[in-house]
């Protein structure tokens, strides 16, 4: 039988855009936000001197740097107001989900409802703005130290840059927050999105131009575009994929009714993880070459350079570590974000439980063994999306914005913004549908 949400959407049509207004402002009122977040990437802190700082930039593009950058849409080559974007803020969330998993004082939190996210959200904030200070003062020592960047070192070209970028993150965590209730899809999630595309037309003119020169193949630039449109077909299927539970309830009786059993479905997604672990992977391989791009002539050993070479881009080292890393975060992660007894308590609670499986310990313990499948199989999906696109684009010298991980973020956030667009027609349609009923009721 099919579901009258699932016949609703069958239905949707451009009509029922057309007459979904509160929709449409949204959406407006989301355009506008990613506007103002991209013209803030072009307005560089106080007290530096661009020209030199996009030469430094040139040697350091190949590290971590580089990878913030294409998260921040070029903030970080141009150091705008946000250059750290909403890296800290992420950190901090991951931070408190890890402890909300150990400390009993925040797991308790989470179970109080609304009032306990709020507190667990007023805690990752104050963190995001601790991390988001020391990285910002870690930046300011930094151009202090590359010569000719900054026209006036001193505490206050220090204070107003922590000043400057830990003001620009704390209006990207509200204007996150304003698109997440007044506009369409996540936040958080569009900001980064933003960034990543913003850089599509500089990469695909790179392309095209090394196309030209015949520094790239003709074959190998139409063996690129094909391979981009196989990777979101893979990324779109397993991303929609998911391993159902059936869940039944027993027959229950309201004062003289009796009521048929129900089912229902434990969805458990194939990749629970997210992009999170490409994103970890990728941070800590990229930091040795950050290490040895700064150290220069401050290392006499050359292990630092020895091991950033080791672990250069395409290396057999670096694509190895690069999937073990994935696989292992992937289990972390996903460990962290779901629970098993606690998903088989709350199933025990509600009267619900899975055929054959006892409830309690034997439900959690049978969950925790299918999640565990389910995200090997994930996990190896992740280290697949993530290492082909590394290799083809390290062979071929072109952008890591042609690489798995942000094939991976522009994919899952635009069908997760999908979504909640067909949410909001289909409840536009319901709408509709309960004021005809309404008007029906009252002409009988």
């Amino acid at each position: 039988m099919v579901s009258a949400a699932e016949q609703l959407a069958r239905n949707l049509s451009f009509s029922t855009f057309s007459k979904a207004k509160d929709l449409q402002q949204r959406i407006v009122f989301t355009l506008g936000a990613l506007l103002v977040y991209r013209l803030g990437t072009f307005i560089p802190i106080p007290g530096i001197d661009p020209d030199a700082f996009a030469q430094t930039f040139e040697q350091a593009q190949h590290g971590i740097l580089g990878m913030f950058n294409m998260f921040a849409g070029g903030a970080v080559q141009r150091m705008a107001i946000f250059a750290l974007n909403l890296i800290p803020y992420i950190t901090a969330s991951i931070v408190v989900q890890v402890l909300a998993a150990s400390i009993p004082t925040l797991e308790q939190l989470k179970k109080e409802g609304e009032q306990g996210r709020r507190k667990i959200n007023q805690y990752t904030r104050y963190l995001a703005v601790a991390f988001c200070s020391v990285q910002a003062y870690g930046i300011a020592i930094g151009l202090e130290a590359s010569q000719g960047v900054v026209t006036e070192p001193g505490w206050f070209f220090r204070l107003s840059t922590v000043v400057t970028l830990v003001g620009g993150t704390m209006f990207l965590m509200w204007l996150g927050e304003q698109i997440t209730s007044r506009g369409v899809g996540n936040g958080i999630s569009l900001i980064i999105f933003a960034g990543i595309v913003a850089g599509l037309p500089t990469t695909i003119g790179q392309v095209l131009e090394l196309s030209r020169t015949g520094a790239l193949p003709t074959v190998a630039g139409v063996g690129l575009l094909v391979l981009a449109i196989v990777v979101i077909g893979i990324i779109v299927f397993f991303e929609r994929a998911q391993r159902r539970l059936l869940i039944q309830y027993p027959k229950r009786q309201v004062g003289n009714r009796m009521f048929q059993g129900d089912t229902s479905h434990l969805p458990l997604k194939l990749n629970t993880s997210g992009v999170i672990p490409v994103i970890f992977a990728s941070s800590l391989l990229l930091l040795p070459a950050t290490f040895a791009s700064f150290a220069g002539q401050a290392d006499p050993t050359g292990w630092l350079t020895t091991t950033a070479a080791i672990l250069g881009r395409g290396q057999p080292v670096y694509l190895g570590t690069y999937a073990a890393l994935i696989i292992f975060f992937s289990f972390f992660y996903t460990s962290i974000v779901f629970n098993p007894t606690e998903t088989a308590d709350n199933l025990k609670r509600s009267g619900g439980f899975i055929p054959g499986i006892r409830p309690g310990e034997r439900t959690a313990a049978h969950i925790d063994y299918v999640l565990t499948r389910v995200t090997a199989v994930g996990a190896l999906y992740l280290a697949m999306v993530a290492l082909i696109p590394e290799i083809v684009a390290s062979q071929l010298g072109v952008s890591a914005l042609l690489g798995g991980t942000s094939m991976l973020i522009m994919v899952t956030v635009t069908l997760d913004t999908i979504s909640r667009v067909q949410s909001h027609l289909i409840a536009q349609q319901y709408e509709g549908l309960v004021k005809r009923s309404r008007l029906g009721g009252r002409k009988r």
